[in-house]
């Protein structure tokens, strides 16, 4: 059975030692374009596996800090569009639409750098309140939930093509994990997930698939993650983001060995 984010599609399989090719159905994950509108509002368009669009809207929200609390999130509706990309049309409450309105009135009269909202390069190097939650994960937690972490990737094991950010407590149980194409989409659906389950991200740890970049940092910093795990290495800003808020971050984590770094 084909799952959420995925679709079938016929291919052919050749070796490199000789054997007759061979067609084949092969499972391949979900790509498409997603506008999203806040309030009335083009905000921006993502490449993302369209599953979990819920989780997805509430924790891009929280990430592109639009609302501080689940609170301030009011509704969010996925439509499919012709052509195959999809609107997700997202509802914040009033007090909650201030700096959306600020922040899209300055994208019209200015460029944007490449991150979603964001006017200028100050803006992405903007200081953050650091993490404030304090949690001490024994490093045997952490291997366990990586060694874990195949069990749970649905998606991922189909299509050998999603990435995954896993929530675990404390002692490597995996709690929570969402999938997408897209690593930081992947993070937001979790974020969004803990937010509508109201699991606070601060009494346990994430685990991603993917490399460690500057933009994953900020959204464990303001999700007030206090520990996270990545797959694959990590980029110098990214280190530098999660010193300076007090982040305790791994890096080339696997089931045996992990940097802390």
């Amino acid at each position: 059975m084909t799952p959420d984010g995925a679709r079938n599609a016929a291919a052919i399989e050749h070796f490199a030692d000789g054997r007759a090719a061979r067609a084949l159905t092969r499972a391949l994950v979900d790509e498409a374009p997603i506008a999203i509108e806040i309030n009335g509002i083009g905000y921006a368009v993502m490449m993302a596996t369209p599953a979990d669009l819920d989780d997805y809207a509430l924790g891009f929200c929280l990430s592109e800090q639009l609302i501080a609390t689940r609170s301030g999130f009011v509704s969010a509706d996925a439509v499919q569009v012709p052509g195959g990309g999809w609107m997700l049309r997202v509802v914040l409450d009033a007090p909650s639409a201030g700096p959306l309105i600020d922040r899209a009135r300055l994208r019209l009269a200015e460029g944007s750098c490449g991150l979603c909202g964001i006017e200028s390069l100050e803006q992405v190097l903007r200081p953050l309140a650091p993490v404030t939650a304090r949690l001490n994960v024994d490093k045997a937690a952490v291997f366990r939930a990586v060694s874990a972490l195949g069990d749970h990737q649905v998606l991922g094991r189909v299509t050998r093509a999603a990435h995954a950010a896993a929530f675990c407590d404390v002692d490597g149980t995996i709690r929570c994990l969402r999938e997408d194409v897209g690593r930081h989409n992947a993070f937001d659906k979790l974020i969004g997930a803990l937010a509508q389950a109201g699991i606070d991200p601060g009494t346990g740890f994430v685990v991603l698939t993917a490399r460690c970049s500057f933009e994953l940092v900020q959204k464990a910093v303001i999700a007030n993650v206090p520990v996270m795990a990545t797959i694959s290495a990590a980029s110098t800003l990214a280190v530098a983001q999660a010193r300076d808020h007090g982040l305790t971050l791994y890096s080339l984590a696997r089931e045996d060995s992990l940097l802390e770094i």
